[in-house]
């Protein structure tokens, strides 16, 4: 079971694409003969496996408890359920800490680690301490959040963010909201977030001045269409490229990036105080409503105010051109204001025939399977376009399609080869807890090395990607095989020999350092470590180790567990004896399931 650590990333490049284990049959794929084409998609589910499958692309991990659910109101209902659902935010999190008293045990200072420390509570759904202990119920919504959040990206690896952590938190809560809203209103709650305006440069944009060698910023304009809408390329409706002469159409170029930074000009912060003819509002007699010098204003948390004197409004705008594009030939005409024209051009960007192939894929390779079909994407791409009522953008139509389609229900089946995803380590992190029903003595989570919570240290942590491109880019090819059959691979982008090592050690401390039976490595001192419940399947190992197996590849691995898996882990759990060889066997299985191969290719 245990292998050098080259020999497993050789064997996780060979399991994302084939999905076999080497030289083994693939004895432990379920007969889809009566499913696959004879059942709809969403029906079901019929079993735990079916029901953990789903819960694993729709949530942070499933538990005993939310499989029982599902099983028990089925795939539509529990849909319905979690699209009514309450949002829980993180901003409220952040001032309850705040106002907490300051003791020689208690923190109360607010940094980037207390956001993570609410995402952490909202993702795993455990108590929330600034709500009286009230448990976080919107896993759906959370889980699509940070999808949402690999795709318009922020980060507080800007130098300005780093220390502006409600700035960070309303972001996540601006995804969040707008999560199963319409993607017309994410696009425009993104663009004047002052979290984005600052991150990609187009807050304070100003009109272009030659006589000062002042031109509009053109990050955002770049970034907004190859990254957050459209793309770099046309796209069928099924998400491949349009060729002409055998080579794909730009979807535009720098006369619609210079167009679309033209728009974004005039735009500053909100609640700040300034007129409606000058920046110059940050001087020392308004530090205090000024966004960037202050902690905690409100100008963080509101939409970027226009301020006309710098906004271009005499020049026309070359925007996208495209068939059945509002504008003649994709031209804006001058005179508008800053507010009309960005509808304008948030329109004429929201209506391109890109939109919905172009988000819908990378939903789904968020959720679902790196290397979707162009039929499961032109579905997607189809309720996005029209969610059945005549709506355009409508998410909550977009993530229904991609997870009760056929291809997300049964495309283990349908494409045994090319179907799934290498795990993020960040989702292994969220489903051994939520598996394990992980909580703490306070509510609170300790995030700094060594506890155990959420960091970016293995390659990840909310909003905390590198760069705009994300953690990983959706269309990375890992060399050798994947790139050679035409494939891609994004997250094994991330899948390098420090993360592979990092990751496998902290999955160590977690299984063996804090746990439920009395014992933990270290101690933080003030209730916050996350506790694996590790005591309730002990007297099952104890007693009966392969049944302990059976419950583990239903929770962790969807019930596809392999015959040599099962075999090879049940002879080292039955080697451990003594008194405590419940806890023992316990904490060997998880490390052992949560570092195979076969775990970390979802399926």
């Amino acid at each position: 079971m245990l292998m050098s650590r080259s020999s497993r990333i050789l064997l996780l490049v060979a399991l994302g694409v084939t999905g076999v284990a080497v030289a083994q049959p693939p004895s432990h794929r379920p007969d889809a003969g009566m499913r696959s084409g004879f059942e709809r998609a969403d029906t079901g589910p019929s079993s735990d496996a079916d029901a953990a499958r789903f819960l694993t692309q729709a949530t942070f991990g499933p538990t005993l408890a939310d499989i029982a659910h599902l099983r028990s109101v089925g795939y539509q209902a529990w849909l319905n359920e979690q699209f009514a659902r309450p949002v829980s935010t993180e901003i409220p999190y952040l001032d309850w800490v705040e106002n907490l008293p300051s003791t020689p045990s208690g923190n109360n200072t607010v940094n980037d680690d207390t956001r993570l420390e609410i995402w952490t509570i909202n993702a795993l759904g455990t108590p929330d301490p600034s709500r009286g202990m009230a448990v976080p119920g919107d896993q759906l919504r959370q889980r699509v959040a940070f999808a949402l959040s690999e795709i318009f990206v922020v980060s507080n690896k800007n130098g300005t963010l780093a220390y502006q952590p409600w700035a960070l938190a309303s972001w996540y809560d601006m995804l969040a909201t707008n999560a199963f809203g319409n993607y017309r209103n994410l696009l425009k709650d993104a663009t004047l977030h002052p979290a984005m305006g600052i991150y990609l440069t187009h807050m304070q944009n100003q009109k272009a001045d030659t006589t000062h060698n002042i031109r509009p910023d053109e990050n955002y304009a770049r970034e907004v269409l190859q990254l957050f809408s459209i793309g770099l390329v046309q796209l069928a409706d099924d998400g491949t490229p349009i060729l002409s002469g055998g080579q794909p159409i730009p979807t535009y170029g720098q006369a619609s990036v210079r167009g679309f930074a033209a728009v974004l000009t005039g735009w500053n912060w909100n609640n700040t105080g300034c007129g409606p003819s000058t920046y110059v509002c940050c001087d020392e007699s308004n530090y205090a409503n000024c966004g960037r010098y202050g902690y905690n204003l409100p100008s963080w948390k509101l939409p970027m105010q226009p301020i006309e004197a710098f906004h271009d409004n005499t020049s026309a705008k070359q925007l996208l051109d495209y068939a059945g594009v509002a504008l003649p030939a994709g031209v804006l005409a001058a005179g508008g204001n800053a507010a009309q024209e960005l509808d304008v051009a948030l329109d004429n960007i929201f209506h391109h025939p890109n939109v919905g192939p172009f988000i819908g894929r990378r939903l789904i390779q968020r959720l679902v399977t790196s290397n979707p079909s162009p039929a499961y994407v032109q579905r997607v791409a189809a309720a996005f376009n029209n969610n059945g009522s005549g709506v355009r953008g409508d998410l909550k139509a977009t993530v229904s399609a991609i997870l009760l389609d056929p291809e997300a229900r049964f495309g283990q089946w349908m494409f045994p080869s090319t179907f799934g995803k290498l795990r993020e380590p960040l989702l292994k992190n969220t489903q051994l807890w939520r598996a394990m029903s992980a909580t703490t003595e306070s509510g609170r989570i300790e995030t700094l090395s060594p506890y155990p919570g959420i960091e970016d240290w293995y390659g990840q942590g909310p909003l905390r990607s590198q760069s705009v491109f994300n953690f990983f880019a959706p269309d990375y090819r890992h060399s050798g095989e994947i790139s050679n059959l035409g494939l891609v691979s994004p997250e094994f982008q991330i899948l390098s020999d420090i993360t592979s090592v990092a990751t496998n050690n902290r999955l160590f401390s977690l299984a063996f350092c804090w746990h439920s039976d009395g014992g933990s490595c270290w101690e933080n001192g003030h209730g916050a470590t996350l506790y694996l419940d590790t005591a309730r399947d002990a007297p099952l190992a104890a007693s009966n180790p392969s049944a302990l197996l059976d419950r583990y590849s239903v929770l962790f691995m969807s019930g596809q567990m392999s015959p040599s898996m099962h075999q090879t882990l049940l002879t080292r759990l039955n080697a451990i004896s003594g008194s405590t060889r419940g806890r023992q066997r316990v904490q060997h299985a998880l490390y052992l399931i949560l570092n195979s191969p076969e775990y970390s290719i979802q399926k």
